[in-house]
Order: C-alpha cells, then sequence, then structure tokens
C-alpha cells in the first residue's frame, strides 16, 4: 500500500465523527495526498505530505497511546495536523549547477504559494473545522504541533506552554511530529533538491 491508501485506511478506521466523510472527501479534492510535505527538507516528494501524516500517526501511536487516550483523537491529530499545507506548495523550475559537468540545468523544485496566510497549525484547525467539530484538546495539539519552531512562540508566547501543561495530546503530537520528520524520514527529499 501507498502513503494515501495508508492515510484513507487509517481515517476510515479511527474516524466516524459527524463531518469526517465531507472533510475526507474535500481533500481528495485538493493536493492533498500528491503535496510535498516541504520545499526542501523532509518527505519534500510527490505525496510527501501524506507519507509525513501516515508516520506521523505511526509514531504517537506507537510511543505516546496510553489507556484512556482516544483512538480517534490520535488518528484526528496525527493525519489533520498539517491540512494547511493542501493547495500551498507549487512546482517551480530553476537553474542549478550540475557539479560533475559543471553546467547550469534547468530543475523543478517546490515553492510556497500560500493564498491563506493565516498561520501554520491555526490554519490546520481554521479548514479542519469547516467540516468537522474538534474537542479542545485536538484543537490544542494541532495548532501548537510546531513547538518552539512557530513563529508566535519566537515572540516570547507563553501559550504553548500552558497549552502543553493542560493538554497532554498536544505533547505527544508535538514529539511524533519531531521525531517523524528528524529521525525516521531522514533521507526522504527529492533527489532534484539536493
Amino acid at each position: 500500500m501507498g502513503a494515501r491508501e495508508d492515510f484513507e485506511e487509517i481515517y476510515h478506521s479511527k474516524i466516524a465523527r459527524a463531518g469526517s466523510a465531507e472533510l475526507l472527501a474535500w481533500l481528495q479534492k485538493t493536493d492533498f495526498f500528491i503535496a510535498p510535505a516541504s520545499t526542501k527538507f523532509h518527505c519534500a516528494c510527490l505525496g510527501g505530505l501524506a507519507q509525513h501524516s501516515v508516520s506521523v500517526y505511526r509514531v504517537m501511536r506507537e510511543k505516546h497511546f496510553e489507556e484512556g487516550d482516544s483512538e480517534e483523537s490520535f488518528a484526528i491529530c496525527a493525519l489533520l495536523h498539517d491540512v494547511c499545507k493542501a493547495q500551498f506548495y507549487k512546482k517551480g523550475m530553476r537553474n542549478v549547477k550540475n557539479d560533475e559537468t559543471g553546467q547550469w540545468e534547468r530543475r523543478p523544485y517546490y515553492t510556497i504559494e500560500d493564498s491563506f496566510p493565516y498561520g501554520h497549525g491555526e490554519k490546520s484547525v481554521f479548514l479542519i473545522e469547516r467540516f468537522m467539530r474538534l474537542k479542545t484538546s485536538e484543537a490544542m495539539a494541532i495548532r501548537w504541533h510546531m513547538g518552539g519552531f512557530d513563529d508566535a512562540v519566537k515572540g516570547g508566547c507563553f501559550s504553548i506552554s500552558q497549552a502543553f501543561e493542560k493538554y497532554p495530546l498536544a505533547v505527544k503530537l508535538h514529539l511524533s511530529d519531531l521525531e517523524s520528520t528528524y529521525l525516521r524520514e531522514k533521507g526522504t527529499s527529492s533527489v532534484l533538491h539536493k
């Protein structure tokens, strides 16, 4: 199975909330399942966003699921934390010098074209809630999944500390996103971006 099939299998088996079918139908109409997860770092390849989402789910479920945790909340948070990246990346071309030949070559790469610059985690929450209501813990987890990499935190925001203290799900998603991105997805960038 590929990343899209894995994503959809987990989604269908774990998420039954009202509006979830409509949310998945919307995702299927976007580039979510073919988009990269980043421009040049982790999963910067065709289908990388779905690959990353499934990877985050697997890390989160494997390492952080405890008695009393919700299977549905884990699936929602892990699979949908980066919904903000649908319709976000565009392919472009740039000149790159070939180290072997010394010649300049035109090569494709991903660039960002954000038509709705609402932030990262908060944009995902907004887009999800157009279709399906989130629990407060899920909204907090998705909103703060970037942790200290979030622009709001760089200015000295204390909200993230409060969210992490009150909502363990937020910490679990953040840790899973970090491990997936920096440890498990190494080497998944497209050769075109090196």
